[in-house]
């Protein structure tokens, strides 16, 4: 998938003109608005909202947690805030243990998550959630804003970071963060616009460098980027994954469930060309797709408030490896997923819920990069608010499934 940057300019981003603007309209808002969750994060770190003014999309960015996309809307201020948002955490400015959910549409992580070459496991811990952690540069500490725009922001981080095998690596990522036109959107789903659907689209671009003088080896361990996006979760919310047709003989199975136990039939549809979640947040579970099977594309829709997710990220067309994160030591560490999507829910040992949300995440493959040397990737995200018909038509169009398909597991 091409990046499709838009013109970025050093031009200053009035973000304070944007930001009393929003914040001026929420005396009577509700706690689900964008504004509402603007002006909540506001009053502990500040956010950059990008807007388009002549639509009402908007996009709240969020420097001093690696720049990620924290929500969006299509309505301004007033609008449905799609993100997941933590405001609880965020309002305790409590740093926790293991990860600080504070939420959001886009966030960068590195991968593997698992296995021998992990970089959330300490070396020789046992692969559970007591001894799981979250790298500092990932969770808790600011990117520096290198440049910014009225519809981008550019962010950098330099750091230093160990693996459960002992390898140790220097890197940076530099990601910029766009937000969509509205002609961007439309073409980016390769259908005609329809006026009558609210849209709002964002995009980071990631770039993972190897700062070190040595190069990387498969033997002792490669990093991929990982982008996460949490959304707000009902009981009726179901993700989509469209899958390529064919034979385990050919193309290995359909999709990964065991990440964390079995996924009850109640809750997964898996057909010859799709696969089906319910994203109510009331059960934890965790699938994924290999190379064979995903096609660059995740979607989920939210039969309660009419919204229509489109995920898209960037995917090699021909074979590519990837850091296989399952919590255990693997033998094939290169085989992992490129997409994943989650549904939270009570923990497994009895601990809190961490909330009321769904995932749809990608990566990029797992390359072995001399000193100075890249990988990049992108993912794409667009929520479309209309009538069923109007985004009956879309959900066919990019996830190949009816709408009625879509929400199947909701009846």
């Amino acid at each position: 998938m091409k990046s499709g940057a838009e013109n970025e300019t050093d031009a200053a981003f009035e973000g304070n003109v944007a930001l009393s603007q929003v914040s001026s309209q929420l005396a009577q808002g509700s706690k689900d608005t964008f504004g509402a969750v603007v002006s909540h994060v506001n009053r502990y770190s500040k956010v950059i909202v990008l807007t388009d003014v002549r639509s009402g999309a908007s996009i709240a960015v969020w420097p001093a947690m690696q720049g990620r996309v924290l929500t969006s809307t299509v309505g301004g201020a007033d609008g449905l805030s799609f993100g997941w948002v933590n405001r609880e955490l965020i309002a305790s400015r409590e740093v926790c243990e293991h990860v600080n959910s504070v939420g959001g549409e886009d966030r960068i992580w590195l991968g593997p998550e698992g296995g021998q070459f992990s970089i959330f496991f300490e070396p020789g811990a046992p692969f559970d959630l007591d001894h799981w952690y979250t790298p500092p540069a990932l969770d808790t500490e600011p990117f520096e804003t290198v440049r910014k725009s009225r519809t981008a922001v550019t962010f950098r981080k330099a750091f230093r970071l160990s693996n459960y095998s002992r390898t140790n690596f220097h890197v940076r990522i530099d990601r910029i963060v766009r937000l969509l036109s509205q002609e961007r959107i439309w073409s980016s789903l390769g259908v005609a616009c329809d006026a009558g659907v609210q849209a709002v689209g964002f995009e980071s671009e990631n770039t993972l460098t190897n700062l070190a003088a040595e190069s990387w080896s498969k033997d002792t361990g490669l990093l991929s980027l990982w982008v996460l996006g949490q959304f707000q979760s009902n009981s009726q919310t179901t993700i989509v994954l469209p899958i390529h047709s064919g034979s385990e003989s050919r193309l290995g199975i359909p999709v990964t469930t065991d990440y964390f136990g079995v996924v009850p039939e109640s809750r997964i549809d898996i057909r010859e060309d799709v696969v089906l979640f319910k994203a109510d947040a009331n059960h934890r579970g965790k699938l994924g797709l290999s190379i064979q099977r995903a096609k660059g594309i995740l979607g989920s829709y939210d039969g309660q408030n009419h919204v229509l997710t489109i995920v898209q990220y960037s995917q090699p067309s021909g074979f590519a490896e990837y850091a296989n994160s399952s919590w255990q030591i693997q033998t094939e560490p290169y085989k992992g997923d490129v997409a994943n999507c989650y549904n939270d829910g009570p923990s497994f040992s009895g601990g809190e819920q961490l909330g009321k949300f769904y995932e749809l995440e990608s990566s990029s493959p797992a390359k072995v990069l001399s000193s100075k040397e890249t990988v990049s990737h992108i993912q794409r995200t667009i929520h479309l608010v209309g009538t069923e018909q109007q985004l009956d038509r879309v959900c066919r169009a990019t996830l190949g499934q009816s709408l009625e398909d879509a929400s199947s597991l909701n009846t």
